[in-house]
Parts: C-alpha cells; sequence; structure tokens
C-alpha cells in the first residue's frame, strides 16, 4: 500500500527560499522594484524559483499552495505565477488567474506571468483582455496590455486592438511603461497600421515620447523610420 507523503509546510518552504538567498540579487531587486516592499524580498534568483515551482507541481503540492494568499514575501507571488502559467486546464487557469490578479503590486511577477495556454484560447484570452484593463488596479490593466502584446500581434492582430490600448489613460507609471512598450513593440510588428497612432498623438504626451524613445531604441525599426518617429516627438 502506498504512503502519501507529507505536503511541503509554509515552514520548510521559507526554509528552502532563504537556502537560495542571494543577498546581493536582493539588495538590486528592491531597487528595481520599488513597489515591493523590501522586508518581503528575499533574494532568489528567478531561474531558481522557476525550477522550485516546477518540483511543487510535481510533488503535487501546487493547489495546495495556490491556496495560500495572501503571501509574505516577494518570491512567493513569483512561485503562484509560474505555477499559474503553467495550468494546462483554461477554467482552472482563468480560475487562478483571477484569483491572483488582485495581489500582484509589482511589474516583476506581472510581466514574468504568461499562461502557456492562452495560446490556445485566443477568444476567451481577448474577453478577459477587455475586462482586465478596465480594472482600476495597476497591475491588472498592465497585464491586460501585456497579454494583447503577447498574442494579437502578429497573425491575430486587428487594429481595434491598439485602439483599446490608446482609450487608456492613467496616472501611474507602470500602466504608462506598459504601453508604451505595447506602442513600441507595435511598431516593431505592424508598422503601417500603428504609425497613425503616433502620428494623430492618439497617446497622452509623456507615454507618446516614450513609445517612441523605446521604438529608436530597437533593432527591428529601421533607421529610416527611426528619424521619422524622432521627428514626432513631442516637444515640451
Amino acid at each position: 500500500m502506498s504512503i502519501r507523503r507529507k505536503m511541503m509546510n509554509q515552514t520548510e518552504l521559507y526554509r528552502k527560499l532563504y537556502d537560495l538567498q542571494d543577498l546581493k540579487y536582493r539588495d538590486m531587486q528592491v531597487r528595481i522594484i520599488p513597489t515591493a516592499k523590501p522586508e518581503t524580498v528575499i533574494g532568489v534568483r528567478t531561474p531558481e524559483l522557476r525550477a522550485m515551482a516546477k518540483e511543487i507541481v510535481k510533488a503535487g503540492d501546487d493547489k495546495e499552495f495556490l491556496k495560500g494568499l495572501p503571501h509574505k514575501y516577494f518570491e512567493e507571488n513569483q512561485l503562484q505565477a509560474f505555477i499559474i502559467s503553467g495550468i494546462k486546464d483554461l477554467n482552472e487557469c482563468m480560475e487562478e488567474l483571477e484569483r491572483f490578479l488582485p495581489y500582484v503590486d509589482n511589474w516583476a511577477t506581472c510581466d514574468q506571468m504568461s499562461p502557456k495556454i492562452f495560446s490556445h484560447h485566443k477568444d476567451v484570452l481577448l474577453t478577459h483582455i477587455k475586462e482586465w484593463i478596465r480594472s482600476e488596479k495597476t497591475y491588472t490593466v498592465r497585464f491586460g496590455v501585456s497579454m494583447l502584446m503577447t498574442h494579437f500581434l502578429d497573425n491575430d492582430f486587428d487594429p481595434q486592438y491598439p485602439a483599446m490600448v490608446a482609450e487608456l489613460r492613467s496616472d501611474d507609471y507602470y500602466v504608462n511603461m506598459m504601453i508604451a512598450w505595447y506602442f513600441a513593440t507595435a511598431l516593431a510588428k505592424q508598422y503601417e497600421s500603428i504609425l497613425p497612432f503616433i502620428e494623430e498623438k492618439r497617446l497622452d504626451d509623456w507615454t507618446h515620447n516614450k513609445a517612441i524613445q523605446k521604438s529608436v531604441e530597437s533593432r527591428r525599426i529601421t533607421e529610416e523610420q527611426k528619424r521619422y518617429l524622432r521627428s514626432l516627438k513631442v516637444v515640451r
């Protein structure tokens, strides 16, 4: 008769995380992720967290771990994001994602969460994106724009999608940076369709200029395109 092993408890989880701690990396993270409270950052590198997330899933501890919101540490949120990204059932993935998004409080956790299952269910994803970008929560909006950038700038592109993003207005730096990133990426992939959004200045001035800045830093934009984009910057 098989005996089910004891599930890893929180104390064991924290001990494993601190065993992987890199203090120099922690200090760097605290600097570049200012919305994460310093006392919540242990300092575990992303590859090690990804490997740990896979171990949690392989051991069958993932469902119990996902129930543990809100988490104490930044690294726990990272583990949550990586586990959700690997869920193979669409309904389960969406359920866990919707439960987690309100707790996402930094750009790193937001941007590193990208469920693989979404690439096979674009219609369902798009419905959720339209809800996410209307949220009052910074990182829910950022995640929605990120998913639009990830999944709808190639074969599934439609001009209505950048129009949705262009209509967004926010005072939050992390929302506006994602909008700028979206348009810079869109210019690289769908230049002729996206250019009018820049020519017509359909973004707020800061985001407009930041999108141009990120575009001209891209190797996917030609030198001629870069010269023209620079001429479209808003001079304050």
